[in-house]
This record gives C-alpha cells, sequence and structure tokens, in this order.
C-alpha cells in the first residue's frame, strides 16, 4: 500500500492511524504545501482534488480522508474498526461526518489562524470566536461520551480515528477552551 501526503496534515494523520490500527504495511510519500507534486499530473490522475492524502492498495486508488478511513477499516478491521453491526456503524459515521461538516470549520479559523498566519496579521477576534464554537461543539461530544468510552459504544471504530485527530489538534493549540471530561 502507498499513501501520498505529509505526515503533519490531520487529514494524513487519520489515515497514517487507521494503516496503524489495522496492522498495514505501507510506504508514504511526501506530497502537499512544502513537498509539492500534489498539482502535477500524476497526483491529479489519481486524485483530481490535488489534495492529501490519496492511497493505493493494490491498484484500488481512494481519496479524501474519511473515505480512507472508511475503506480501510471495512477491508482490513471488519468486526472492530468497521462494525458489524448496522446501528453502531451509523453512529461511527455520523460522528465522521459531524468531523467535517461541524467541527472542521471553527477548527480550521483556530489552526490557520494561530499556526499559518504570521502573528502581526492574525484576526484575533475570529480566533477567539472560533475557539468559543469550537467549545461549544466539544462540550456536545463531551455529553455524548457520558457512559461510552468511544462515539459508537465501549471499543474504537473508525468514528474515533477522525474526531481523535481533532481532539489532538485542540489540545495542542494555545487557546482558552472549556474543561472537558
Amino acid at each position: 500500500m502507498k499513501i501520498w501526503g505529509r505526515a503533519n496534515s490531520i487529514n494524513v494523520m487519520k489515515v497514517l492511524w487507521c494503516a496503524d490500527e489495522c496492522g498495514l504495511k505501507y510506504e508514504r510519500e511526501n506530497v502537499g504545501m512544502a513537498f509539492g507534486g500534489n498539482d502535477q499530473k500524476w497526483y491529479l490522475d489519481m486524485n483530481p482534488n490535488g489534495v492529501v492524502p490519496t492511497i493505493d492498495d493494490g491498484g484500488r486508488v481512494i481519496w479524501e480522508s474519511n473515505s480512507c478511513v472508511r475503506y480501510l477499516a471495512a477491508k482490513y478491521a471488519a468486526g472492530t474498526l468497521w462494525p458489524n453491526d448496522p446501528g453502531q456503524r451509523s453512529e461511527a459515521d455520523r460522528w465522521m461526518d459531524w468531523q467535517l461538516s461541524t467541527i472542521s470549520e471553527p477548527m480550521r479559523v483556530i489552526f490557520w489562524g494561530l499556526v499559518r498566519t504570521p502573528a502581526e496579521k492574525r484576526d484575533m477576534a475570529a480566533i477567539k470566536k472560533g475557539a468559543a464554537d469550537a467549545g461549544k461543539l466539544w462540550a456536545r461530544l463531551d455529553q455524548k461520551l457520558e457512559g461510552r468510552l468511544y462515539v459508537a459504544g465501549q471499543h474504537l471504530t473508525m468514528g474515533d480515528i477522525p474526531i481523535g485527530c481533532f481532539v489532538h489538534r485542540w489540545y495542542a493549540l494555545d487557546i482558552e477552551r472549556p474543561e472537558l471530561k
């Protein structure tokens, strides 16, 4: 298996974590941002969006990080990361979608504002609002986790991987945040 993407991309982190949980051997090639390559024809032929990650599993090419996680979980971790029970799997799916559709935007505002923007150009009001908005959303997840260890129950599933990557980033950022369990 080959994975294209830089290790500091949160979307690549999801795929690497999932591949590791599945016990897969893979080769990773740095692509994107400072490494470039994702605007080249060879890459765009695999991934027309020109973003990372992209994986090639024996000729099957997959892009979009959560799609990669779902594919790897279904193929290599059925019954564990990929729950057999459709209800439990739908919970994992919902939280993966929540990561993309809901928490991603305020987290992007904070991350890009603090990490990718020079200090003199930062919009601290937008960053503070992003942190407040994200804090409310993380509190919803915290409430949902009451009485369970993971987003879809008592065992790690594919749904925890995107959430876990974003939680890690949340706690790594130098911001005020609410106290969560």
